[in-house]
């Protein structure tokens, strides 16, 4: 029987997981426009993060006290990440989502694999090779054909509103979130470094709730709300997140972060199926170019033989 934790067996789990966790994000976008006059969105995300903490921590318990002392020596990039990860990229997103469309959340996400990319490079000295510059230029194309509604004309016709801003300010956090997981290596699993994040965002985002709670304009907790912190720990928390974090950790950031670019050609399905958002050829046209540019983008640089 052929193990089934080989590097091999890693990687191709690794792929595959590159076309699913986008999807489990698109719903997170459905959860951000339902949100507004059900729960406020620092308290969507505690509930989310401190639901998905709950869940891995109980997963990789036995790991996480093992790894105790080191995972506490360390509590800081944990704070850190949790601030960008649950913090920005989860109130932040709810907060956004009030003023703007789920389309525009996920057409800005898309541009976090650049910077990913790009740091990827210079900051970590991942390699890049030209294939895989090629994926991004084609993948980017395809993001900006989609942004601009196959009107080329129209790119500086662009408006921005206040949602868009809390969406390009979480796109940021999301690059720093990606790139400091990498910077900082754990000899936790992935599970049990969720775990550990989920923790220090349940932290930093407790004040900013319990703020919020005393501030709130919305009516008391009901059934929705927790529908709601629900779908969102389990889906675009646990599954994405764990599914993100092991991708990166098998296959570098540098080529999880292509992926990413599939969040536009998802989220349009899931905002025209769900939420009845327009969808147009312009993204059938879109999808024709971010497909391919991810498959060239996530090829592995190959490794020149020393002679």
């Amino acid at each position: 029987m052929p193990l089934l934790n080989t590097p091999e067996s890693r990687e191709r789990r690794a792929l595959w997981l590159l076309w699913v966790t986008p999807a489990l994000w698109s719903v997170n976008y459905v959860v951000a426009r339902t949100a507004p006059g059900v729960v406020e969105p620092h308290m969507l995300a505690l509930g989310r993060w401190a639901l998905a903490g709950l869940v891995v921590g109980f997963i990789a318990r036995s790991e996480l006290w093992r790894e105790r002392r080191s995972t506490l020596a360390h509590a800081w990039q944990y704070l850190v990440l949790g601030a960008l990860g649950m913090l920005v990229c989860g109130a932040w997103v709810y907060e956004g989502a009030q003023t703007t469309s789920a389309m525009n959340i996920a057409l800005i996400y898309a541009a976090s694999p650049v910077l990913i990319a790009l740091a990827a490079v210079l900051w970590l000295g991942e390699r890049f090779s030209w294939r895989q510059g090629l994926g991004v230029l084609i993948a980017m194309s395809g993001v900006f054909h989609v942004v601009v509604k196959g009107q080329w004309g129209a790119l500086g016709q662009v408006q921005w509103i206040a949602g868009d801003g809390w969406i390009v300010l979480a796109m940021v956090s999301w690059a720093g979130f990606a790139l400091l997981q990498k910077k900082w290596p754990s000899p936790l699993s992935a599970t049990a470094r969720l775990a550990a994040i989920c923790a220090g965002g349940v932290l930093v985002l407790l004040p900013f709730a319990a703020w919020e709670w005393h501030q709130a304009t919305t009516p008391v907790w009901s059934w929705n709300a927790t529908l709601l912190v629900v779908v969102a720990g389990l889906i675009p928390g646990v599954g994405a997140y764990w599914a993100y974090g092991f991708c990166q950790k098998v296959l570098g950031a540098s080529r999880v972060a292509a992926s990413l670019y599939l969040g536009p050609l998802y989220g349009g399905l899931t905002a025209w199926a769900v939420l009845g958002e327009s969808l147009g050829w312009h993204h059938v046209a879109g999808a024709a170019l971010i497909l391919p540019g991810i498959y060239l983008a996530s090829k592995p640089t190959p490794v020149k033989a020393v002679t």
